[in-house]
């Protein structure tokens, strides 16, 4: 069993930063791809970002430029740092762990979730 916890989420304003973590337990980190999500309100779930595990990483469109994920393999945790955010970033974050080749990965395991809001 594979458990995951987000951090660093919170209150922020329009074009500032914020760096999400994601801590690991269980089995093998460096085995797994690792992804980052979000859910607004009214909205679905939407890809954010995904790391695999020998750090190669994709980004949505939206997000290019603006977010970068990272991991740590020796400290079992991924990281997204966001910067120049928008209101349109607000939603509750997950973080997600899988098998698979990026980008079709299957997502088995999910945090539950950090909440970050953008003011404007």
């Amino acid at each position: 069993q594979v458990q995951l916890v987000e951090s660093g989420g919170g209150l922020v304003q329009a074009g500032g930063s914020l760096r999400l973590s994601c801590a690991t337990s269980g089995r093998t980190f460096s085995s797994f791809a690792m992804g980052w999500f979000r859910q607004a309100p009214g909205k679905e779930r939407e890809f954010v970002a995904a790391i695999s595990g020998g750090s190669i990483s994709t980004y949505s469109d939206s997000n290019k430029g603006r977010f970068t994920i990272s991991r740590d393999n020796a400290k079992n945790t991924v990281y997204l740092q966001m910067n120049s955010l928008k209101p349109e970033d607000t939603a509750v974050y997950y973080c997600a762990a899988g098998v698979g080749l990026l980008p079709n990965v299957r997502y088995d395991y999910w945090g539950q979730g950090t909440q970050v809001t953008v003011s404007s």
